[in-house]
């Protein structure tokens, strides 16, 4: 419903709030909600049946959340140099940055 829309179309990318101080565009704001959710996902798990940790490959001891962390921020690195190298879509990115996190909750 917040989207804007012209003649019956969604912009999904134009802004929620025009004239407002930050760009917020639905992309953005899911992005925010998944990170969000994802952080209370792990919590409600860390609560319910807390992990001892283990070493990986990286010869580091981990948790559930060094992981995600782990994969949060090489995700980023990934999506920046997608952008860089390759340029938009930015499909291909997050493609890899699935991949990539699911190497790192495997074998992390």
């Amino acid at each position: 419903m917040l989207v804007p829309s012209e003649d019956g179309v969604r912009e999904w990318t134009e802004s929620l709030n025009p004239g407002g101080w930050m760009a917020w565009t639905l992309p953005t704001a899911l992005f925010f909600w998944v990170i969000a959710a994802l952080l209370l996902v792990f919590t409600w798990l860390a609560i319910r049946s807390p992990e001892t940790p283990r070493r990986g490959i990286l010869g580091i001891w981990t948790t559930r959340g060094d992981r995600l962390f782990i994969s949060l921020l090489g995700s980023a690195f990934i999506n920046l140099a997608w952008l860089g190298f390759g340029g938009m879509p930015a499909w291909g990115g997050l493609i890899l940055s699935l991949i990539y996190a699911a190497a790192v909750f495997r074998w992390v």
